[in-house]
């Protein structure tokens, strides 16, 4: 009697936590959300649109795996030729987002349409979490790991299926989707040659729903670095303003990577493009080689950064965060050719 009451209550405080990690997201989305449908006709059920109408493809997947399946979609430009091998981006979404909001969000379409680049969206389940959040914080259970090894399926079957190039991936993530990537870049480190990170938080400072919060909080203690020598480059964008996510951890990711690469080399410059929020950019340098980028937003909330008002999760008067990943991203990938 005493096991299955000690069962009900550890799952009684799992619960309780996941509520608390996906509710204050959700909550500190509301007001964008609001803005973003207020124009929809009460009680009329809409497909969602193509987020890059005339750009390219907008194809459906399907990934499995021990963790179950996950939808996807994958963004293809026009004129991509036979036997061409592009580049391909990862884009996870945040809580509370599917594919085509974070599509629109990040107008990173708009770059591949350009660059000639596939972007993949992974789509998670409200089964596997109510609120679509990525479970990045439940390693404990293995869950982290499970839904990080349908994020590689999905990679896998869009390099086998449209010819993407094994050595030029990037992953992206927002909020949920920043902690999923981060984690996916940690573990397997051969599968991408950059990272980066978006209002998240780091590896190692949660294990649980009810250790998660206080993760996000900036409470958590330092994690310890292992084995991270072959970690990919990563760029983290942060808000000063969050209250989601804790300006702290951007720096703790930041420091687990440089200290993971023996970076010793640090330049910080302080920018501002027009009229956009002022950034402070900070570099982690081994020799020549960058390990570690931060980029802090004065006044940004928990939002991407240059994303359009109507979005949720967005702010318009940040610098473009999408342009920022790109050139990061682009750099990795011209050294892989």
């Amino acid at each position: 009697m005493a096991r299955r009451s000690s069962s009900a209550a550890l799952r009684k405080a799992w619960n309780k936590g996941l509520r608390a990690v996906t509710g204050q997201v959700m909550r500190a989305a509301t007001k964008a959300a609001r803005s973003a449908t207020q124009d929809v006709v009460p009680g009329v059920a809409k497909t969602p649109p193509h987020p890059s109408p005339g750009l390219g493809d907008w194809l459906a997947g399907l990934a499995t795996g021990r963790a179950g399946m996950r939808r996807f979609r994958l963004f293809r430009p026009t004129g991509l030729t036979a036997g061409e091998r592009p580049p391909l981006i990862v884009m996870l979404h945040g809580c509370g987002q599917d594919p085509a909001g974070f599509a629109r969000s990040t107008r990173m379409n708009r770059i591949a349409a350009r660059e000639r680049c596939l972007v993949l969206y992974p789509e998670q389940s409200r089964l596997a979490n109510p609120q679509r959040c990525w479970n990045w914080f439940d390693t404990e259970s293995g869950r982290a790991q499970g839904e990080a090894a349908l994020v590689l399926a999905a990679i896998d079957q869009v390099c086998l299926l449209h010819g993407a190039d094994r050595e030029r991936v990037a992953i992206v993530g927002l909020s949920a989707g920043a902690g999923l990537a981060a984690l996916l870049a940690t573990m397997h480190p051969e599968r991408f040659q950059a990272v980066a990170m978006h209002s998240g938080v780091p590896p190692g400072l949660s294990g649980s729903a009810t250790t998660a919060l206080r993760a996000m909080r900036g409470k958590a203690p330092a994690a310890a670095i292992e084995g991270g020598a072959a970690w990919p480059p990563l760029l983290v964008i942060q808000g000063n303003k969050d209250s989601v996510v804790a300006a702290s951890n951007a720096f703790e990711a930041a420091r687990q990577w440089a200290l993971a690469a023996g970076a010793a080399t640090v330049r910080d410059r302080r920018l501002q493009r027009g009229k956009r929020l002022p950034m402070t950019v900070v570099e982690f340098k081994r020799g020549s080689t960058v390990a570690a980028t931060l980029v802090e937003i004065d006044g940004l909330g928990h939002a991407w950064s240059g994303g359009p008002a109507k979005e949720a999760f967005s702010d318009p008067t940040g610098p473009d965060a999408t342009a920022m990943i790109w050139r990061f991203v682009a750099k990795r990938f011209a050294s892989r050719r």
